[in-house]
């Protein structure tokens, strides 16, 4: 699997970037749990020059006020159906469809993974996900998926841990 090409990656947020099952607050909503190391690794992408996307068919102003915090500036929540933001974002940020990864988990995701050049599956994902992806992560969602494809993208461009600002948030 090459990945020296890859610009950017898009996640969705429920059993990607959040464990499949999660709490529910007293008013119904969903209590969502997220991985620190998947945070590191994002804020690190960012600051390394990665496009990097949250499309997610959640609605959740905590979701979106962490990855603003990580630096993650393309968020999508309330995606109904997720592909024509993905095209959306690709054209806002000159990226093209050979240039990036879709990680999603559930069939909602198999058509944006389809378009991306490279999808990738937490290994709990839906089997018709797994089907569809190039590459099944050992991680399962909410637990270093996102770590483990951006490790192995900065990694095979030499920008993992390449400087000082590796060691630090």
């Amino acid at each position: 699997m090459d990945l020296t090409h890859i610009r950017g990656i898009a996640f969705d947020v429920d059993g990607v970037l959040s464990p499949s099952t999660i709490p529910m607050s007293e008013d119904g909503m969903p209590c969502r749990m997220l991985n620190i190391k998947d945070g590191y690794a994002i804020q690190l992408a960012v600051k390394k020059g990665l496009k990097i996307a949250i499309i997610s068919g959640g609605r959740s102003e905590a979701v979106e006020l962490r990855y603003r915090s990580l630096g993650v500036e393309d968020i999508y929540m309330g995606a109904a159906f997720k592909l024509p933001l993905f095209e959306q974002w690709l054209k806002d940020r000159s990226l093209d469809a050979s240039e990036v990864i879709f990680v999603g988990d559930d069939i909602p995701d198999i058509h944006t993974m389809r378009a991306a050049d490279l999808s990738v599956a937490p290994a709990d994902a839906a089997w018709q996900v797994k089907e569809v992806a190039d590459y099944i992560s050992p991680c399962d969602g909410g637990h270093g998926v996102a770590r483990d494809i951006i490790e192995k993208v900065l990694t095979a461009q030499g920008l993992w841990m390449d400087d000082e600002h590796a060691f630090g948030w």
